[in-house]
């Protein structure tokens, strides 16, 4: 696969102001020194993530299930389906990389922020709910033991 697309952040205790440029020269989207703080790279992470996806798909589409991201809409088989945005973000996580795995820390990262602290039921029972609220297109939501969720 092609690996032009990948974000890159060097994390070096390499200080001065060459090593910066060096890193830059060489691809870096960012460049952090020791020492960091934890906040202060998730922050990081998240801009250059916004900086470098390019995914401007406005309608998903996978098994007879559509998601129009630009109406924050759903529909299964041409049926309207109405989520809650904690479901929808879910749907959307799950097809944007369909056919992988995604772990349960990405899924509760990203849907209920880094912050979070509930318990861990909470993701299985919005799975849950939006396997029941897709019908019989639920069932394309596979449990990946000990790891997380993934679209088939």
């Amino acid at each position: 696969k092609n690996t032009e697309e990948i974000p890159v952040i060097f994390l070096t205790a390499k200080s001065s102001e060459a090593d910066k440029v060096k890193g830059f020269d060489l691809g870096a989207d960012d460049y952090v020194t020791k020492p960091f703080g934890v906040l202060e790279l998730i922050s990081r992470i998240k801009a250059v993530l916004r900086r470098t996806q390019k995914d401007s798909r406005t309608v998903i589409e996978h098994n007879g299930i559509v998601v129009d991201t630009d109406s924050r809409s759903v529909k299964t088989d041409g049926e309207n389906v109405t989520l809650t945005y904690k479901e929808y973000e879910l749907l959307c996580i799950l097809l944007r990389h369909k056919g992988s795995a995604v772990t349960r820390e990405v899924l509760l990262s990203n849907v209920w922020g880094y912050d979070f602290e509930g318990e861990s039921r909470t993701l299985d029972v919005h799975i849950g709910s939006l396997r029941h609220k897709l019908g019989q297109r639920g069932s394309c939501i596979e449990t990946v033991r000990n790891v997380g969720y993934r679209i088939s």
